[in-house]
């Protein structure tokens, strides 16, 4: 396991121009809300592997690590768990313009917990569900439809359009 960190400080690793590391970090995650619902990572915190490399004038970096989420199912609310797999690339080239500059990269000290967290957010589905084929909640009564089977069904509503006729009496 890594060394726990959520700034981690580039300059103490004095690498020179075309120098490179790879280190081996824990990095923490901050629960975070997606859809309305809060997901955190499964122990707060991942291992995870920064690359370094030191160019002429800054950084180019690499993150790369799994993160296993849960929080409840945007279909049926039950419990959902997804690991999720993370390669995040940034430069950080100082008098290059804003494209080139890294938003986590203040002087020679990387927002790692900034980093992380964003990376995830960015690689998300577009729906956390419990499993790919869930069948979410009846529209009508609630019930979850994984488990209520092929038998549950609801009287159709009367058409509205039909309400005045309902309303006659005929004698």
């Amino acid at each position: 396991m890594g060394q726990r960190t959520e700034i981690f400080d580039l300059g103490r690793l004095g690498l020179s121009s075309g120098e490179g590391r790879r280190l081996d970090l824990e990095v923490p995650v901050d629960t975070f809300e997606f859809g309305g619902q809060d997901y955190s990572v499964l122990g707060r915190s991942v291992p995870a592997t920064l690359d370094v490399s030191h160019t002429t004038t800054g950084y180019s970096l690499r993150l790369r690590f799994e993160a296993a989420l849960s929080g409840p199912c945007m279909r049926c609310l039950e419990e959902a768990r997804r690991s999720i797999e993370i390669d995040a690339r940034e430069v950080d080239q100082p008098g290059g313009g804003e494209d080139l500059r890294s938003p986590y990269l203040d002087e020679a000290e990387l927002d790692v917990k900034a980093w992380a967290r964003d990376a995830l957010a960015l690689v998300l589905p577009t729906q956390i569900v419990c499993r790919e084929e869930c069948l979410g909640l009846c529209a009508i009564c609630g019930e979850n439809l994984n488990e209520a089977g092929p038998e549950h069904a609801h009287e159709p509503e009367p058409d509205p359009r039909w309400a005045a006729l309902r309303e006659l009496k005929l004698e």
